[in-house]
């Protein structure tokens, strides 16, 4: 049975949380099934008249252990951790070591290692180039479109690569229109994705998040009355890559930024993967292809401390059933982030807000919770997660995880993790 905090336990507990966070250690104290919690808080502990007041962080185990008893944890999986990184220090662990599915917080996992990886500076880039001659306001030759997997090239940009066309003086194309999509392997689906499921489809030459660029691009090229003679008729785009010596026509970038609002605020799923292959090519490799982004994560994973041989990383966005993450290295990443002024400030921008924006627009409006609450939520079919960070009523920062496996209505776990979060924020 979970163990319940009576005044003396209280008592006990503010005297033996004080060893400094390891982990990869299984801490000194355990609360709630054996879980460590391990804190170097200085607080005293008040009490009233009666003996009940409590001051942090007992005020918050307590509410943590009583929201501990509900039924939804007798048919469901739960699994928390905690971190005080004003303290820096655990708050709380319950299953923080056990491997769970984390749905759309995986996406965090991608962010806080593409900002590592590439910086808050980076850009998604989108190229036209062209080999050939132009006289007579002809070109005899061909143009390249370069894909650079932008889930935000759109409408506008598609005009700009139409506009540098016409501005080189051409109104005849005598050649091919040629898509270059060597960023990345020719995988179009995430390994462990269902197949009847919404899935992105993963191209570089992407339109309006569609794998139709080309012939939107000949569209395009055409409503502005550029003529396009082709060579010979084809079934489909023909692909290619740049050969040397083209001629760049223009590029469309899009900072990392905009991308990052939109994959976590909206948890896009493209925009995940996009970063996931941003990743994977940031070392110069032909082909970019998962594994190669799997390798980076690895590498960040025992940057923190902990060994990138306990999880799974399939994909980038967390529609996949092969990822498997702990609370713990979710959390850790989270205190990571935290450290690295760059990577923060990035991250904490581009989180939903509790009660404000994204994902998190409707949930949590409540006076100590609503713009406070900053975090990714997940969910997949039996599973709710969500991890971030907010901050306590005596200014300590956390950074927490809680994920909800098994549970049959999404609801269940949204409310379970509004409660926690509630629990943490109020005095």
């Amino acid at each position: 049975m979970k163990k319940i905090l009576t005044t003396a336990y209280i008592l006990c507990l503010a005297m033996m949380l004080r060893a400094q966070t390891d982990p990869q250690s299984e801490g000194s104290f355990k609360v709630a099934f054996g879980e460590p919690v391990d804190t170097a808080f200085t607080d005293s502990l008040a009490t009233d008249t009666t003996g009940t007041t409590l001051q942090w962080p007992e005020n918050v185990l307590v509410r943590i252990d009583k929201l501990l008893d509900d039924p939804l944890l007798n048919r469901s999986q739960l699994g928390l951790m905690v971190f005080d990184l004003t303290a820096d220090s655990v708050l709380f662990s319950y299953n923080g070591r056990q491997t769970m599915r984390p749905a759309s917080v995986m996406k965090l996992v991608t962010a806080i290692t593409a900002l590592e990886r590439l910086g808050n500076s980076y850009q998604f880039r989108t190229s036209l180039y062209y080999k050939g001659e132009i006289k007579d306001s002809t070109l005899t030759g061909d143009i390249y479109c370069v894909g650079g997997m932008d889930p935000r090239f759109g409408g506008d940009d598609m005009n700009a690569f139409a506009e540098g066309v016409r501005r080189l003086g051409i109104d005849t194309i005598r050649g091919r229109i040629i898509a270059d999509v060597s960023m990345k392997d020719e995988t179009r689906l995430g390994e462990g994705w269902c197949w009847d499921d919404d899935n992105p489809v993963l191209t570089p030459l992407l339109m309006s998040k569609k794998a139709d660029f080309i012939p939107r691009f000949i569209d395009e090229l055409r409503d502005k009355g550029i003529h396009i003679i082709m060579p010979y008729d084809s079934d489909g785009p023909e692909e290619g890559t740049v050969p040397n010596g083209a001629s760049i026509i223009c590029s469309r970038f899009h900072p990392i930024s905009e991308i990052l609002m939109q994959m976590l605020k909206d948890s896009e799923n493209l925009y995940a993967e996009s970063m996931l292959y941003q990743i994977a090519a940031s070392g110069g490799v032909k082909k970019a292809s998962a594994a190669n982004a799997r390798t980076h994560i690895k590498k960040l994973v025992s940057k923190i401390g902990l060994s990138p041989d306990r999880y799974k990383f399939a994909d980038g966005s967390g529609l996949s059933l092969y990822n498997y993450v702990t609370p713990e290295l979710i959390t850790y990443l989270l205190r990571y982030a935290y450290r690295n002024s760059d990577i923060f400030s990035s991250l904490y921008t581009s989180l939903p807000i509790a009660g404000e924006d994204g994902t998190l627009s409707k949930r949590m409006k409540g006076l100590y919770t609503r713009n406070n609450v900053r975090a990714k939520t997940g969910t997949l079919t039996g599973i709710s997660s969500l991890a971030g960070y907010c901050r306590t009523a005596n200014n300590h920062m956390l950074a927490f995880c809680i994920i909800n496996q098994g549970v049959m209505r999404v609801t269940d776990g949204r409310t379970f993790q509004d409660k926690v979060c509630t629990a943490l924020c109020q005095p």
